[in-house]
């Protein structure tokens, strides 16, 4: 897990091939084996491949070109209804996030966590016509990447991000 952790990158530029639909659930599958308080699963899914619906998306975003190379898009949603600590609740969307990235990552697929298009929320939330309690979180769009993933970034030492310990 350590090397998954380390190596996922974000990737933004995707081959043309098709992700198989079981590679599809197995993103799916591990986002809902996130944590989450009270064990609520606060999150909800709208999966998008069709093409004109992706064209759409991406006018909603500075990251377009993302968007409409992305064999596959999933929108991440709070659903209101099974919230219970909005804190909490935006902290297991996050792990729930993040374990997509991970399995997108050991399926040999690319991926990237898009949130500025989250200015264009009600926009995405018609497109997909998302139910009323839903609130949209995060765009994930991941496929086949297309050339090798970028350099690791530079990551801050321990003793910068650490400020007690006893």
């Amino acid at each position: 897990m350590r090397d998954a952790i380390r190596q996922r990158r974000s990737i933004r530029k995707f081959t043309a091939q098709s992700v198989p639909d079981e590679l599809v659930d197995h993103v799916l599958d591990a986002a809902r084996w996130a944590p989450s308080g009270l064990n609520n699963q606060p999150w909800r899914f709208a999966v998008v491949r069709d093409a004109s619906l992706k064209e759409e998306m991406s006018r909603l975003t500075k990251y377009g070109a993302i968007v409409t190379s992305a064999d596959v898009l999933i929108a991440v949603f709070f659903d209101h209804m099974s919230g219970y600590d909005r804190t909490k609740d935006l902290q297991a969307i996050g792990a729930c996030i993040q374990n997509m990235l991970l399995a997108v990552h050991d399926l040999g697929l690319g991926g990237v966590w898009l949130g500025e298009i989250l200015k264009s929320s009600s926009e995405v939330k018609a497109l997909l016509g998302a139910p009323e309690p839903y609130e949209f979180m995060a765009l994930v769009a991941f496929g086949y990447p297309d050339g090798k993933p970028p350099r690791a970034p530079l990551r801050k030492r321990l003793s910068e991000l650490v400020f007690f310990r006893r």
